[in-house]
Parts: C-alpha cells; sequence; structure tokens
C-alpha cells in the first residue's frame, strides 16, 4: 500500500482536569495535537500506511511529540527538527451551558516560522498516493499559506491525489492580513476530495444557498462541483447542539453523481468533542481507501466521530474492531 501522507503543525493541547475553568487548579492534562496528525494517528491504528511532515522544535516537547506518533504507527521520517517553539492551544470543557473555549498559543512556532523552502516535495512525496492538509496551516499566516499552495501544487504535478478538510479557524485568520477565500479556492482546486458543508462552500464561493437541509446541502455540492473540476467528493456532518452533553450527529458525502445521508445519531454523556472532525475524516478516508461504496463510509466516518466522544483528547485512537461493534449496536460489555 502506497503511503497517505499529510502535511500540517502538531501541537500540544493543554486541559484543565475534568470540567475545572483554566487555572482554575495549577495543572494540566496534556495531549499531542493537531488536526492533520489527528488524520494519520487514527488511519495508522486501523493499518494504513500513514506519514506526517511537519517541523517541532528540537526539544522535549518536540521529540514528545514524534515519539507518540511513531508509537501509533505514524512514519515520523518527514518531520523535520527546527525552529524554537512548540505550538500549544489551551481547551477548557465546556458544562451544561458553558461552551467549551479554545485558547491558541501557536505564534512563532517552528511550523509556523519554517519558510516555504524547508519542505522539499520531490522526496516528501515520494512513494506517496494522496495527499492530505487542511485550512488550518494557511490561516497560520503568509508563509505557512505558502507552503500550503507548494504542497497541493506539488502533488498536482505528480498526480497525486489530494484532500483537503476546511476547518475553518477564524481566530487564525484574523491575526494576519488575510484573505481567507482567495486562499483556499486556489488549495481546493487542486482536491478531488473535501471536507466541508455548505458553509464552507459558501464561503469560497462568496455566495448563500437558500435550501433547507438536505436540499441546501446538495445545491451547495451542485454548485461546488461546477467551480473546481477536479473535485469529484464531499464529506461532512450536521451536529444539533442540545447543550454540551446532548449533540445531534449526522455524515453526508456528496459525488457528481449521487449523494447519501445516514440517519442522525444521539450523543449523550459527551467526554470530548475536540478531534470528532478529524475522526470523522479518517473514517471516510479509511472506507474509500478499503474500497467502500459511499453510503458504507459515510456510516464509518459518523461511527468514528461519533466514538470519539467518548474519547478525551485530541486523536481518535479506534481499531477496526472498534467500529464493527459500533455498527453492529452493542453497547453491552465486551468480554
Amino acid at each position: 500500500m502506497a503511503k497517505f501522507l499529510a502535511f500540517g503543525e502538531i501541537m500540544l493541547r493543554l486541559s484543565p482536569p475534568g470540567r475545572e475553568l483554566l487555572m482554575q487548579s495549577p495543572r494540566f492534562d496534556v495531549w499531542v495535537a493537531g488536526a492533520e496528525a489527528n488524520v494519520v494517528t487514527q488511519l495508522a491504528r486501523l493499518g494504513h500506511d500513514t506519514g506526517m511532515a511537519t517541523m517541532v522544535p528540537d526539544n522535549d516537547l518536540g521529540r514528545a511529540a514524534i515519539t507518540t506518533l511513531r508509537g501509533h504507527g505514524v512514519d515520523t521520517a518527514a518531520i523535520a527538527l527546527g525552529g524554537e517553539r512548540m505550538g500549544l492551544y489551551f481547551v477548557t470543557s465546556g458544562a451544561g451551558l458553558r461552551a467549551t473555549e479554545v485558547i491558541y498559543d501557536r505564534a512563532w512556532s517552528s511550523f509556523a516560522e519554517a519558510p516555504s523552502t524547508a519542505w522539499n516535495w520531490d522526496a516528501l512525496l515520494d512513494g506517496v498516493d494522496r495527499l492530505h492538509l487542511s485550512g488550518i496551516t494557511p490561516a497560520l499566516g503568509p508563509v505557512p499559506a505558502e507552503s500550503a499552495l507548494a504542497a497541493v501544487r506539488a502533488a498536482t504535478e505528480r498526480a497525486i491525489p489530494v484532500s483537503f478538510d476546511g476547518n475553518w479557524r477564524g481566530k487564525l485568520w484574523e491575526r494576519w492580513d488575510s484573505n481567507p477565500r482567495a486562499i483556499l479556492t486556489q488549495l481546493v482546486e487542486h482536491a478531488d476530495l473535501m471536507f466541508g458543508n455548505h458553509r464552507d462552500i459558501a464561503l469560497l464561493l462568496g455566495r448563500d444557498f437558500s435550501g433547507d437541509a438536505e436540499d441546501r446541502r446538495r445545491e451547495a455540492a451542485d454548485a461546488a462541483f461546477a467551480a473546481f473540476p477536479r473535485l469529484q467528493t464531499i464529506a461532512s456532518t450536521a451536529r444539533h447542539v442540545e447543550h454540551v452533553d446532548l449533540h445531534r450527529l449526522a455524515a453526508r458525502i456528496d459525488t457528481r453523481a449521487a449523494h447519501v445521508q445516514t440517519d442522525e445519531v444521539v450523543l449523550a454523556g459527551i467526554v470530548d468533542r475536540i478531534g470528532g472532525g478529524d475522526a470523522f475524516a479518517a473514517g471516510v478516508l479509511h472506507g474509500l481507501r478499503s474500497g467502500k461504496d459511499i453510503a458504507d463510509t459515510a456510516r464509518i466516518g459518523l461511527a468514528l466521530a461519533a466514538l470519539k466522544h467518548s474519547l478525551p483528547g485530541d486523536a481518535s485512537l479506534f481499531r477496526q474492531a472498534d467500529i464493527d461493534a459500533y455498527l453492529a449496536g452493542g453497547l453491552d460489555v465486551r468480554r
């Protein structure tokens, strides 16, 4: 199996224990984090040959991140050591009617400061059959944006398919004199698979979609397919939040010729919703790389997204047996 390569920043996530407020007590739980790293981690745990291209500082924090990914089966040979600091972010988990809150501390990180010339795409893409990245990388600043564009252009020149997750991060785009629509449009032009909903497509195309529910999503998908000739598949979720501990979630996949949408599942007693979108992306990629049709693929994506809500930390860490048990509806103790 050829290698699946992701390009993006690895960070550390710090959260107060349980559902305490930030600094309510002087300690944190710490996890290795990052959207692209979460995807390759889950795919590796499902048996796929995955690698991560990024840069971390040559210190205990950076090396701990490398060790963690390697422990999950991710090839870390393309992780460069350099720069001065590890990107961080802080997550204060919500409770009841108090929403989860995120604070970023990732400016001037090793990855964000790496010049676009740091990445040798001839070497990095050798033997790769898919490149995956997200809208977080270009949101970090003009240099990471140029690096992301160089990555997708290099992949296209080598006929390597590109998957792109919109992952809108308004707080990051607001930090610099950015033009999100122009930059994201250039990236999506190279993708055959996009993770995003009608709001992401509305941003890309500069227009709204007036239909209701499924009709609006299909209208948006058709508009995206018309605007981006390489694009073949769009995968998305629809989430309804009752309160922090009770959500309803459905999955959808659109192709040029067909679409499928799952029934909603109820997510009760949520442990941690952060990383659910990355788990969904990994599930969809797992399904497609395993030769599943779009209906089965949507169900697999939804299964991993739902399961991630039961797990603290950023990454989804499940095996095929966990997916099978979820799809079979078994909630009793597995003995």
